[in-house]
């Protein structure tokens, strides 16, 4: 597998995506946030999913230079629809928006519709704590096709309704968490499958809903399980809240739309904490609850305990040094698209 620095990574997408039609800064938004993903070890969220982006352009999909539209809005809330903009734009405006209501009147929410994927959804909630801000993000992808089977079934009827929070600190790494209610994201699925990796069992199912570890059965009709196991019945309860505040809140709806088409619908949520703390006491607070956490000994087959983000800190500290592994199959893909476009000259090899 090639391995590319961030720059040269960041490029490449640029290129790819000015190519298909995004504006300059969209191309720049969306390159950086996958490979962001990529930084934080999410590379389901990465470089991978450039070509499948490409592809809804392709489609209509995806609108380049999509209208940013505000449906109404109070001092602390707003309803946003991204008239089919690149998702990465379109919520990272939205979050931005959202910190500056919570600056001015210390909570605020947001609810956004007619996006495409949002990618790694802790980068948007990361950006308020930085402001000093709690902040809660959940997504879900509308009425496109479904992944996930409520817990007990063997149909999906849910998406993989990723949620996130991140909490201002002092700690060197964003104390956040982000997580899919699915037992896995699908795009871990697809990594898996362009590796060549078996997947852990109760992950998915197959097709006639017998329990599998190849993942390329998710491709022929299987279906996520939601988080939890044999405790899926928690993963499936906190996805239907979240179908609830990013789908049935925003105004998308359920079920599935025939047209197929992906619509990341999103809730945001940001609390100013010095209207409830004295906001560097906070920060030290949470430092030192991070470091009290870190102090229990680890089980066995532990090294030591992490706080929330920490692993993906790490994770990131390390490609920035030592570069980011492409997968071979995305790379003849970004590759081939280069070639469609006439813009190989300017790739990074």
């Amino acid at each position: 597998m090639p391995v590319f620095a961030v720059e040269p990574l960041t490029h490449n997408a640029t290129v790819l995506l000015k190519a298909a039609g995004a504006s300059e800064h969209e191309a720049i938004t969306v390159a950086r946030g996958c490979v962001g993903a990529n930084l934080a070890g999410h590379d389901s969220h990465g470089v991978i999913a450039i070509p499948t982006y490409i592809d809804r352009i392709a489609k209509g999909h995806i609108v380049p230079g999509a209208k940013f539209d505000i449906l109404s809005e109070t001092p602390t809330t707003m309803v946003i629809d991204g008239n089919w903009g690149f998702g990465f734009v379109v919520a990272e405006r939205a979050m931005q928006l959202t910190i500056e209501k919570a600056r001015k009147f210390n909570v605020a929410a947001t609810t956004v519709h007619r996006q495409s994927h949002i990618g790694r959804v802790a980068a948007y909630p990361m950006l308020a704590a930085k402001q000093g801000m709690i902040a809660l993000m959940t997504a879900d992808s509308g009425r496109s096709p479904k992944a996930v089977a409520p817990f007990g079934g063997r149909e999906a009827r849910l998406g993989t309704n990723p949620i996130s929070i991140a909490v201002p600190s002092d700690l060197p790494a964003p104390f956040v968490i982000d997580m899919a209610t699915s037992g896995v994201a699908v795009g871990k699925i697809k990594l898996a499958e362009a590796r060549g990796d078996a997947i852990p069992e109760g992950w998915i199912l197959d097709k006639n809903g017998n329990p599998t570890t190849d993942p390329a059965d998710y491709s022929r009709g299987g279906i996520l399980l939601p988080l939890g196991g044999a405790e899926g019945h928690k993963g499936y309860g906190l996805s239907a809240i979240v179908e609830i505040l990013s789908g049935i809140l925003p105004g998308l709806g359920f079920g599935v739309e025939p047209t197929g088409r992906h619509n990341d619908g999103c809730f945001i949520a940001c609390f100013n904490v010095a209207a409830l703390r004295d906001l560097a006491t906070f920060k030290q607070e949470i430092a030192d609850f991070a470091a009290y956490l870190k102090s229990t000994p680890p089980s066995q087959g532990f090294t030591e305990v992490l706080y929330p983000g920490e692993i993906e800190w790490r994770r990131e500290q390390e490609r920035s040094k030592n570069g980011i592994e492409v997968d071979d199959k995305t790379w003849k893909a970004m590759l081939a698209l280069a070639e469609k476009f006439g813009v190989s000259q300017q790739f990074h090899t």
